[in-house]
């Protein structure tokens, strides 16, 4: 399956594409030297701002991973026949999200080698052991779930049976990888932006929002460059859940406004008026915010209509639209929104290094190296069952005419 897929049905823009993204990887290798040598003063961090972009864009991949579960979740439980065709998709997508998350936390540390420590030294009392243990946890499961199912579906026969326990263990599995990654925030009492149950709910919303709007996105690029068609009913039933998804991420939000204004609590008020006004003459996430603001609006805009929302031009707005609002609010201002107070009330600003920046396209690139192999076994897999199903039903019609 794997050589057939990446050598016997290989073209020759595959490979200028994959070495496009090594070439990248590359260079964001360079950086990372660099920055090992140099230590973390290449970076914008500092005392006061101690999560930066790494952070804030292991947040955002977390939730993407997450967001497989409602593809899984449908399929699996509820017999949603329309999601067949696509659920390897998504659980390939969590698997390249999941190697992005755990990059971004070693880029994160000053020495890698400190990422044994959670697991040589473990400390069940603290949610970073958590949070390592689900992500790897979660990768595994899709790894042996998507790979297994494929095979089976290459082989035209069933999966063995183990695979759906497996399957019914990913989805509350799923849900815990992002909750985790919440709890690491609200956990912190002394960050008054982040001390709000509201944040579990939040991520899972964001990213049940993101997650499906990215995968419609994706959906429509294979069919264009692949010939693989995911089903206008199941793209139809992915952008109902993009929709309810984000209704209930913006209500939260707007929720968390009329705690701090009302309540009057001023780090919550500081956090708030810094991201979306200014604060004591700092202001330079506001562009950012509103532009959050406006692709937010264009978004239900066009997803609460029937007509736009089912339409293939539209959706694909309604759905960068989505994606990139939660990358602004949840990959770049929400961890830094928490952190820019300072204990004695200043604003600390934070601009990331030319080094991180490198390093983050450097793992965005790996990212869509493994997706875009996995998605080349995929779409051969389905391209063959397609095949002998046509086959198939043709022999059919003959014999019964």
């Amino acid at each position: 399956m794997l050589e057939k897929a990446l050598i016997k049905e290989s073209n020759r823009k595959f490979w200028v594409w994959i070495l496009s993204l090594l070439v990248v990887i590359g260079i964001a290798f360079l950086a990372y030297i660099g920055q090992l040598r140099e230590g973390l003063t290449v970076t914008g961090m500092s005392r006061d701002i101690s999560w930066g972009l790494y952070i804030g864009q292991l947040t955002f991949f977390v939730g993407v991973a997450a967001s497989a579960v409602m593809l899984v979740l449908p399929y699996y439980l509820h017999n949603v026949k329309e999601f067949g065709r696509i659920t390897v998709v998504g659980e390939f997508l969590a698997i390249a999200a999941v190697i992005m998350c755990m990059l971004f936390v070693v880029v994160d540390m000053g020495m890698p080698m400190r990422v044994l420590n959670v697991f040589l030294h473990p400390t069940p009392n603290s949610p970073l052991f958590w949070d390592a243990t689900v992500l790897t946890g979660y990768l595994l499961l899709n790894l042996f779930i998507g790979w297994n199912v494929l095979e089976a579906e290459s082989k035209g026969v069933h999966p063995p049976k183990w695979v759906k326990v497996l399957i019914y263990i990913s989805i509350p599995w799923a849900v815990s990888i992002h909750t985790v990654t919440a709890f690491l925030y609200s956990g912190l009492p002394s960050r008054h932006y982040w001390l709000t149950a509201l944040i579990a709910p939040k991520f899972l919303a964001s990213a049940f929002a993101t997650g499906p709007a990215l995968l419609i996105l994706i959906c429509y690029l294979l069919k264009k460059i692949a010939n693989f068609d995911a089903g206008k009913k199941a793209i139809d039933k992915l952008a109902l859940i993009v929709t309810y998804a984000l209704i209930i991420t913006l209500f939260m939000i707007g929720v968390e406004f009329f705690t701090a204004f009302y309540s009057q609590v001023p780090g919550h008020m500081a956090a708030l008026k810094y991201l979306f006004v200014g604060y004591h003459g700092h202001a330079q996430f506001v562009p950012l915010m509103w532009i959050f603001v406006v692709l937010s609006v264009v978004a239900v805009a066009l997803l609460i209509p029937r007509k736009t929302r089912e339409n293939e031009k539209t959706l694909i707005i309604a759905c960068a639209a989505v994606f990139f609002a939660m990358f602004i609010e949840k990959g770049l201002t929400f961890t830094i929104g928490g952190l820019s107070e300072n204990p004695f009330g200043g604003i600390t600003e934070y601009i990331p290094g030319v080094s991180e920046i490198i390093i983050c396209f450097g793992i965005w690139a790996i990212g869509l190296l493994v997706l875009s192999l996995l998605y080349k076994i995929v779409v051969s897999v389905k391209r063959e069952t397609d095949f002998a199903n046509g086959l198939y039903n043709s022999q059919e019609t003959l014999k019964h005419s």
